[in-house]
This record gives C-alpha cells, sequence and structure tokens, in this order.
C-alpha cells in the first residue's frame, strides 16, 4: 500500500488496532546501556526496573518518565532529577511524594505547585527548617 491509497475509516481502524497490539507485546529497549529489569525504555543508560522511560540516567523503578535522572518511584515526569515517588512533575529536582509540580526544587508531599522552593504540603519553610522537618517525616512514613 502506498501513501497515495485511500483507507477507509474501517481499514484504518483495524490496522491502527493491529499496531498498538503490536506495540503492546514488544518489551525490548532500544539504544540502552546498563539496563536492567527494564522494558520499552530507549536511549537510557543504568536503569532498573523502569517502564517507557525515555533518555533518562540512572533512575529506578520509574515508568513512562523521559529526560530524567537519578529518580525514583516516579510516574510521567519530565526532566526532573532526584525525584522520589512522584507523579506528573517537570523540571523539577529533589522532590518527594510530590504530584503535578513544576519548576520547582526540594519539595515534599506538595501537589500543583510551580517555581517553588523548600515546601512541605504545599506550605513554604525556610531551607534549614525544611531540611530538619523532611528528615522527621521521613523516619515517621518510613522512606
Amino acid at each position: 500500500m502506498t501513501s497515495t491509497t485511500p483507507l477507509s475509516v474501517s481499514e484504518f481502524e483495524q490496522r491502527f488496532r493491529r499496531l498498538v497490539a503490536e506495540h503492546a507485546q514488544s518489551t525490548g529497549n532500544v539504544g540502552c546501556l546498563a539496563c536492567e529489569g527494564c522494558e520499552r525504555c530507549s536511549d537510557s543508560t543504568f536503569l532498573r526496573d523502569c517502564r517507557n522511560v525515555v533518555r533518562s540516567h540512572y533512575c529506578n523503578d520509574c515508568n513512562d518518565c523521559a529526560e530524567c535522572s537519578h529518580c525514583e518511584g516516579c510516574t510521567g515526569c519530565v526532566s526532573c532529577s532526584h525525584c522520589e515517588h512522584c507523579e506528573r512533575c517537570t523540571q523539577s529536582a529533589y522532590l518527594i511524594r510530590c504530584v503535578a509540580m513544576s519548576g520547582c526544587t526540594y519539595c515534599f508531599g506538595c501537589v500543583g505547585l510551580s517555581k517553588k522552593d523548600f515546601h512541605i504540603l504545599n506550605e513554604p519553610y525556610e531551607r534549614q527548617a525544611y531540611f530538619a522537618k523532611v528528615e522527621e517525616l521521613r523516619r515517621a512514613l518510613r522512606i
């Protein structure tokens, strides 16, 4: 079939579903180095137990992330580093258990913040107080 051959809607839908099913069956990594227990990762190095991770390095147990480094247990993050158990965060670093953060650093248990630093549960902290409280929370929450 060439690109000029017309496709019916039903033929398109059938072929599209087949492609999706074939992709779901594929678990190989592409362009990865030293990735262990990973599936569908590409252009990454030193990942462990990651799924659908792209252009990332030194991450563990992450899913659907891109351009991240040194993250653990994250899902759907983009351009993040040193984040733990975060979801849908972008361009952030040193986040712990955060969701939907953008351009933030050193936040714990925060949701939906943008360009904030040293916050716990969306409340600002002084730098020294932040680290003391995070240490206390890590012990109490066993993380």
